[in-house]
């Protein structure tokens, strides 16, 4: 794929930047594109990036109990992508599958504005169980280009004009569990608010309400401390397994067989453990929420979001979008089953659903932080949501799952494509 063009006008000069954030993703999903890169021991066969003749082998010591074990790999290299802006930070996400014996190791290398090059970050060690290596971030990556911070590379000034990812395909010698990726992408962004953040206008789905089941994480506290500290954590899970859910798909009753009968949702236990990142001790890495739900032939990406014009647009293509926030106490309150103004946040961040408008413009979400599944259905003040979710932490975050052939929306015109 080509490198994003920098927005122009129609007579040729370039368009002034927009106001709050600006974003770019840039993906990788079909031979062609795969083709761009380098591949090193790896080829692209039905489908995926797939292991053809290892060059490599060497031990990975997993820090989390597994051991030291040897390991096989071959590795793709991206070309060079070059940003219409510098990024102030770069979100990799994938779709792939790498069962008990294989694993991804996904890497970031950037280049800055005065052309200088770094070394490479390691963004994940991935996999799709847990039982032969934990899937997880590396803590404890900085240097002078910027810093990793579990799923999100954050760069120093002046910023990242350039980014390539490698990705090494890892297998026990001799299989036969393989690995192989489907879909890579990175989002990419550069918050420039100055000032407070105007309201979005419609962006076509005023009145539209998707019929997302519910999930609350209060219904699972408690539950499996090993992952998080149980369930009164799981936002992520509790969000990814309602977009699964969405689309008909989830876990089947064997793969649920370790959990307690009396469970009220199972699959949020489920999606806790295959979500959880060793390394963050925590199951909000976004892009690990992402890359679980391949396993039920799902699709994703990690987004950085300009406004709720562009949450609509992704809704009105029948896809509800999960929306990280960083609140502080006080900044949102919204209607729920107990009426007006019974929600206040008092914590520090979340991750909730939006399923659509109200015909008013306002935010419908499912919100995981609720007592009940039933409480889960909310209505947040657009203004206040929108300025919450696009100043606070997330920064115009978002992630979506949908199944393979589901038409996104078209990109907005003169802008670098987001989704």
């Amino acid at each position: 794929m080509s490198a994003v063009p920098d927005p122009v006008a129609a007579d040729g000069a370039p368009r002034a930047p927009r106001a709050g954030l600006r974003a770019a993703l840039h993906r990788w999903a079909d031979e062609h594109a795969f083709t761009a890169g380098v591949f090193d021991g790896t080829r692209w066969q039905e489908g995926a990036l797939r292991l053809a003749s290892p060059r490599d082998r060497a031990p990975y010591d997993d820090p989390f109990g597994h051991g030291c074990l040897d390991w096989e790999f071959g590795r793709w290299t991206s070309p060079w992508v070059r940003l219409p802006f510098p990024a102030t930070d770069i979100i990799p996400s994938w779709t792939a599958d790498a069962p008990d014996g294989a694993r991804l190791d996904v890497r970031l290398q950037v280049r800055d504005g005065s052309g200088g090059t770094g070394g490479w970050y390691v963004l994940a060690h991935w996999c799709s169980g847990d039982a032969v290596v934990h899937r997880a971030t590396v803590p404890g990556q900085s240097d002078g280009g910027g810093r990793v911070e579990a799923d999100t590379f954050l760069a120093g000034p002046p910023g990242v004009s350039a980014y390539r990812i490698s990705v090494v395909l890892a297998r026990r010698p001799g299989g036969p569990a393989e690995p192989a990726l489907s879909r890579l992408q990175a989002a990419a962004s550069l918050a420039t608010h100055a000032g407070p953040v105007p309201v979005s206008g419609p962006g076509g789905a005023w009145g539209t309400v998707l019929d997302v089941p519910g999930r609350s994480q209060g219904v699972h506290t408690g539950h499996c401390p090993q992952w998080d500290g149980g369930g009164e954590a799981w936002a992520g899970p509790a969000c990814t397994a309602m977009l699964t859910e969405f689309f008909g798909l989830g876990p089947a009753a064997d793969d649920l067989a370790w959990l307690d009968p009396d469970d009220p949702a199972p699959q949020v236990d489920f999606a806790a453990r295959q979500v959880y990142d060793y390394g963050y001790r925590g199951c909000g890495n976004w892009a690990f929420n992402v890359a679980y739900a391949a396993r039920f032939g799902l699709e994703g990406a990690v987004l950085r979001l300009t406004s709720l014009t562009d949450v609509e647009r992704l809704v009105a293509a029948g896809l509800p979008v999960a929306t990280p926030l960083g609140v502080r106490s006080g900044e949102l309150s919204g209607t729920g089953p107990d009426g007006p103004g019974a929600y206040s946040y008092d914590t520090a961040g979340n991750i909730l659903v939006v399923r659509g408008f109200t015909v008013a413009g306002d935010v419908v979400v499912n919100d995981p932080l609720s007592a009940s599944d039933d409480a889960t259905h909310r209505v947040y003040p657009r203004a206040a949501f929108e300025r919450v979710w696009l100043t606070g932490g997330a920064a115009g975050a978002a992630y979506v799952l949908h199944p393979p052939g589901h038409r996104l929306p078209p990109a907005v015109p003169g802008e670098a494509p987001r989704w």
